[in-house]
C-alpha cells in the first residue's frame, strides 16, 4: 500500500513539474514563425545559367545567423572551348539580417571542379602538301577556395530569393585558375 502511494505521489509531482514549465510567447512576424522549426532550404540558381551551368543548392541552418550548404552544378552547354564541366561546392554562410537566416551574408567556400578541354591543332605537311590535324582531350579535377557576398530575402510561407557574387582560386594545376560564384536563386525553406 505504501509503494502504491509513493508511486502515485511521484507521478503527480512529475506531472505537476511538466505543467509548470515556463511558456514564453514571442511577437514573431508570419515569415519568422513559419521558419522557426524549418532548418533546410533547397534552391535553384538561375544566375549560373549565365556561365552555362545548371546549379542546385541545399543549405542547412545551423543557428539563426549561420548556415552550411552544398552547391552542385553541371554544364548545360556543349561547346568546344567550354572547360568547366561540373563542380561541387560546400559553403558556409554568416548572416547579418534581423530575421532568421536572411539579410546580408558573407560566404566562404571550397570547390571541387571537373574540367575538360578539347583542342584541335592543324599542321602543314610538306610531304603530302596537305593539312594534318590532331585532336586531343584533356580532363582534370581541381581543388580551390573562394568566397562571396550577397543578400537573401525571406517571403511568407518560406520562399526565398537571393543574389550573390564572388569567386575563388583553384590551387591545382588546371586549365582555368579561377572560378566564378554568381547567384540569382529562388528557393524554399522546409
Amino acid at each position: 500500500m505504501k509503494n502504491k502511494l509513493l508511486i502515485c505521489l511521484a507521478f503527480c509531482l512529475l506531472s505537476l513539474n511538466t505543467f509548470c514549465q515556463e511558456n514564453k510567447e514571442t511577437n514573431l512576424t508570419a515569415s519568422q514563425s513559419v521558419n522557426q522549426h524549418e532548418n533546410n532550404e533547397l534552391s535553384i540558381n538561375f544566375g549560373a545559367s549565365i556561365i552555362g551551368h545548371l546549379e542546385l543548392n541545399y543549405e542547412r541552418f545551423v543557428f539563426d545567423d549561420m548556415g552550411m550548404g552544398l552547391a552542385t552544378s553541371i554544364s548545360i552547354e556543349k561547346m568546344e572551348d567550354m572547360s568547366r564541366r561540373w563542380y561541387v561546392l560546400p559553403y558556409y554562410r554568416l548572416y547579418f539580417g534581423k530575421k532568421r537566416a536572411s539579410g546580408f551574408f558573407v560566404e566562404g567556400n571550397i570547390a571541387l571542379v571537373g574540367q575538360k578541354k578539347s583542342q584541335t591543332s592543324y599542321n602543314w605537311n610538306k610531304d603530302t602538301q596537305s593539312n594534318d590535324y590532331s585532336y586531343y582531350t584533356e580532363a582534370t579535377t581541381s581543388f580551390g577556395f573562394g568566397g562571396a557576398v550577397g543578400i537573401k530575402l525571406l517571403a511568407k510561407h518560406g520562399f526565398t530569393a537571393q543574389v550573390y557574387l564572388g569567386g575563388g582560386r583553384l590551387l591545382t594545376n588546371s586549365m582555368n585558375r579561377a572560378y566564378p560564384r554568381i547567384g540569382v536563386c529562388i528557393g524554399k525553406i522546409f
